[in-house]
Order: structure tokens, then C-alpha cells, then sequence
């Protein structure tokens, strides 16, 4: 297919799928998504609890991280999405936005427009809460968010317990006070997951003038000079060169973005030679800059089935289905990570340093550790909130086929180490409060030994992990390392945006999913000079 488009989308995930609406209202703008996964058919992705499966499989890209020598030298599952919606298709549906000083520092670190108050009307337009309204939410957005009907007895136990040690209750983490513990609001609607591409893209599919291609492995990106002009893709093997008379914006997010740039002759200069990739833009910040949530899990062992870990079994399995089935109600409509906290490792921070999630069982994703078998479980994860460590994403070989080398660095700062360790500490903390220490028959390792500051860090060492939020390999700004402009547009070139969560100049305190929208809400204002 070698025809012509105003604008190819490369990335059909949480921030192609908001442009590829957004730019094809404009019944004259000849719009083309590409996306390398599949239809968003799967039935895991629209039952909330289907995250819980998801974290590995047909679904992600299946990515390892390169040996993390600050963590005991593993290699740790990288869950990037490989399915239309992206991470908004895949992820625990939890809805927080961060502090308003995340964004303000946006601003001191070079991309200016983009402080609280400039960017809080994309975050309202984005957002159709159900729940809640007035000057911090919206409620007529794509993207369909609410409370859980009924979270269950061990994570109001969860929140109980955080009040009984100090942290006060809080009904709306998006609201004008972060701090405090609560049931989350979920990117959910109708008891259904509400991704991008069924917030956004489905309402749009029926224009003839957006063309959506899946199973599109996007080869690179085609320049005349220091123009972008189009872009070359595979589809089950046959290529196809795709012309942007307008043009290209890439949305692969912080892993896929900085990969698909360097195949492209874009990124530092002397890693491309090494890999025989002719330089086009030699920018030394592509890949570099790479920010996660290092997240640390503690599982308790319940004493009876108070969690979700009874639905492994069949026959609690066959009825919770003919449940959702019938009456669109029970654990099917629950995402597990039910409820969570923001607080401080540092109570003279200016605002809270940690996040904890509170998961409704134990075993749900890749990686975490489970219960002795036919008993039920629940975890507590913390991470520290703005990680001063720093990571890579780099080539392994010039070959669009071989996955990229990614190295997060976690806990490569001793000050990462040190608040993640307080998370941990405040976790048993949480869990040994009256509430829910009567439902806990033991915690897993805890209860077995001696608690000293270097139990503590062997224990973030070894049972760290990925959040899902990788940020910041594409960075926006002014200085050498940056790789685009407040515009997005990427620093010497014509023609070419990026417009995911690989743009942002430092990692936002909070689940990044809702920034990406936000993002690319921006961003469709931009390119359409309504900025």
C-alpha cells in the first residue's frame, strides 16, 4: 500500500489511540493508526479483573530488563502492551493524575506550557467521571471513570488501617490534597474497562477517513533530508511504505518510541554507527533519561477466603462469571487493586513521597509472590514517587524484530533506596494496624525475620519490580539531552512529533496512564494550531 495520508500515527496504545480521534474529526484529514498488535478483541481486556491475567502473554511484547545491578543483578518481566489501547487496554485501571508541582516542574525543567494550570483543562476534557465533579474533574470526557460498587471487606479493612496509624481517609487522590488513603477510582465504566480504544477510538472507526491498520510492525520512519515523510511497516511480512503529506507522530511509548526513533537514524550518533544505521539526527538524548516506579510487594497469608484468591478455584470461578454474565455485578467488576495511599517515607516533603496499592489477592501479576496453595492472600505494594535514578533504552541490533536493551537502573541512587525502604517499613505497618491484622494469619518473610535496616534493603533488592510506568526517554526541553520542544516536535527536524509518555522531561508522582492522555489531548491542539 503505498498511498498518502496528512498523518500517520505509529502506536495505536493510550496516546494514538486519543489522536487518531481527535485528528480525524477534521472529515478533510486523511488519518492512518498503526498499530503492531492486535484488535482489542481478547475478553480479559473489558472485565476489570482481567488485568490480573494480563501481565504476561500474547498481549505484551514480552520484554526483560538487561541485569539491574542495584537489584541483586535480575532480570525483571518488562510489561510493555502489544494490543490496540496500549497500556490503557492491559493496566489495573487505577485513575490518579499526580501533584500539581509534578507539572509546575515541567516547567522549570524546560517545557513551559505545560505547568498545572495550563494542562489541567486537557486533563477535565479527558476525564467523564461519574462520581465526581466541579473544578477538578470532569464529567463529559471519552474516558469513563468511577468508583468500585463494592470493594471488598479487606481493602475497606486496608483503609481503616491507614487511618488507625495516622493517614487520614481520602475520598479523591486527583482532588486539591494527594495525601491520605482510599478506595481508587478506575478508568471504568459501566462495570466495564474503559481504554482509549473504546473511549476514544471506537466512536471513531465509523469515519471514512481514519484507517487503522493492525498487526503493523513499523520497520521506520522514511526522510527526505531532515523531513520526515512517511513511513515504512510490515503486515505478515509484506512491506508497505505509507506517505505523511502533513505529518508523523510517534506514539509507542517510552520503550517502542526511542527504539523505532534510533532504527530510524535518530538518536546519539556513535550508538548508531555501532549498529550501522545511518545517522540522520544525531541526538544524544533519545533512550536516555528512562524513569519507572520501583515497586516493592509484601503478601500476607488471610486465615479464610477474604480475597479474590477463592476465585481460582472452579467452581467460585463458574459463579462469579454467571454473575457478571447475568447481572453485570460481582468480582468480575472489581480490578483488584482496589485501594492504595499517598504518604510520606520524609513528612517534611512538600508533598507525599510514597504511593502504596492495595491488591485484594495474592499472585495477581507476573513476578509476585503468591500464597501456600488453597489459602487466600492479599499485597501491599509502595514505590517511591520521583526516583532520581536513571536508565537506557538502547539497540541490540539494527533488526526492527530484536527487542530493545532496556535498563531502568532502579535503586541506582542511594536516596531511592532509602525511601523505598520506609515503604516497606510503613507496609507492615499498615498491615499490622488491628483492622487488618485480624484478618492476617501471617506475613510472608516478615514473620520470619529479624526487621533491621539491611533486611529491609535486601528485601527491596530482591523483590523489587517494574510499576508499568516507564517515562521520559524522549525527553521535552530546551537542553542537549532533549529530544523534543514544547511542541513535541522533535529538535532539528520537519515534520515529525512525538506524543506519548516518553516526552516528559521527569516522572510524575502518581499511575502515569492518565498524564499520557492528557498528553496527547495536548497534543492533538497542537498539531491542529488550537494550542
Amino acid at each position: 500500500m503505498n498511498q498518502g495520508f496528512d498523518y500517520i500515527i505509529i502506536g495505536g496504545g493510550s496516546a494514538g489511540c486519543v489522536l487518531a480521534a481527535h485528528l480525524s474529526e477534521n472529515p478533510s484529514a486523511r488519518v492512518c493508526l498503526l498499530e503492531a498488535g492486535k484488535r482489542d478483541t481478547n475478553p480479559l481486556i473489558h472485565m476489570p479483573i482481567g488485568f490480573a491475567k494480563m501481565t504476561t502473554g500474547p498481549l505484551t511484547w514480552g520484554l526483560m530488563t538487561a541485569p539491574q545491578k542495584h537489584a541483586n543483578n535480575r532480570q525483571i518481566p518488562y510489561v510493555q502492551a502489544k494490543v490496540l489501547g496500549g497500556g490503557s487496554s492491559i493496566n489495573a485501571e487505577v485513575y490518579t493524575r499526580g501533584h500539581p508541582s509534578d507539572y509546575d516542574r515541567w516547567v522549570e525543567e524546560g517545557a513551559e506550557g505545560w505547568g498545572f494550570r495550563d494542562i489541567q483543562k486537557y486533563l477535565l476534557r479527558s476525564e467523564g467521571n461519574t462520581m465526581l465533579a466541579g473544578p477538578w474533574h470532569g464529567t463529559d470526557g471519552p474516558l469513563g471513570v468511577s468508583n468500585l460498587s463494592t470493594p471488598s471487606p479487606v481493602s475497606r479493612a486496608f483503609v481503616q488501617s491507614c487511618q488507625e496509624m495516622g493517614i487520614p481517609y481520602n475520598p479523591d487522590f486527583n482532588g486539591p490534597v494527594q495525601e491520605g488513603a482510599g478506595i481508587y477510582q478506575m478508568t471504568i465504566r459501566n462495570n466495564r474497562r474503559c481504554s482509549t480504544a473504546q473511549g476514544y477510538l471506537r466512536p471513531a472507526l465509523k469515519r471514512s477517513n481514519l484507517h487503522v491498520v493492525t498487526g503493523a510492525q513499523v520497520l521506520r520512519i522514511v526522510f527526505s533530508g531532515s523531513r520526515a515523510t512517511g513511513v515504512e511497516y510490515a503486515v505478515r511480512g509484506d512491506r508497505h511504505i505509507v506517505q505523511a503529506d502533513q505529518e508523523v507522530i510517534v506514539t509507542s511509548g517510552a520503550i517502542g518510541t526511542p527504539k523505532l526513533l534510533m532504527l530510524s537514524g535518530i538518536g546519539p550518533g556513535e550508538h548508531l554507527r555501532q549498529h550501522n544505521i545511518r545517522v540522520v539526527r544525531d541526538l544524544p538524548g533519545v533512550g536516555q533519561n528512562l524513569q519507572d516506579h520501583f515497586g516493592i510487594d509484601i503478601v500476607a497469608e488471610l486465615k479464610r477466603h477474604d480475597s479474590f484468591n477463592k476465585y481460582n478455584q472452579m467452581h467460585w470461578m463458574f459463579w462469579a462469571g454467571l454473575q457478571y454474565a447475568m447481572f453485570n455485578s460481582g468480582p468480575v467488576t472489581s480490578n483488584v487493586v482496589e485501594a492504595g495511599a499517598f504518604w510520606y517515607a520524609d513528612r517534611n516533603a512538600p508533598c507525599p513521597d510514597l504511593q502504596f496499592h492495595f491488591l485484594a489477592g495474592a499472585g495477581a501479576e507476573a513476578g509476585v509472590s503468591s500464597v501456600s496453595k488453597g489459602t487466600s492472600g492479599i499485597t501491599l505494594n509502595s514505590y517511591t514517587l520521583r526516583p532520581k535514578s536513571r536508565g537506557t533504552v538502547k539497540l541490540q541490533s539494527s533488526d526492527p524484530a530484536d527487542a530493545p536493551v532496556v535498563d531502568p537502573n532502579f535503586l541506582a541512587d542511594p536516596d531511592d533506596l532509602r525511601i523505598s525502604c520506609e515503604g516497606v517499613k510503613i507496609s507492615l505497618d499498615i498491615f499490622r494496624q488491628h483492622s487488618l491484622s485480624k484478618y492476617i494469619q501471617k506475613i510472608n518473610f516478615f514473620d520470619a525475620n529479624t526487621e533491621t535496616p539491611e533486611t529491609f534493603q535486601a528485601y527491596a533488592r530482591q523483590h523489587g519490580r517494574t510499576s508499568y510506568h516507564p517515562t521520559c526517554t524522549c525527553k521535552m526541553g530546551r537542553d542537549t539531552m532533549s529530544v523534543v520542544d514544547p511542541e513535541l516536535r522533535i529538535h532539528g527536524l520537519d515534520g515529525i512529533r512525538i506524543c506519548d509518555s516518553s516526552v516528559m522531561p521527569s516522572l510524575i508522582g502518581s499511575n502515569t496512564n492518565a498524564p499520557t492522555v492528557m498528553i496527547a489531548e495536548r497534543a492533538a491542539d497542537l498539531i491542529r494550531g488550537n494550542a
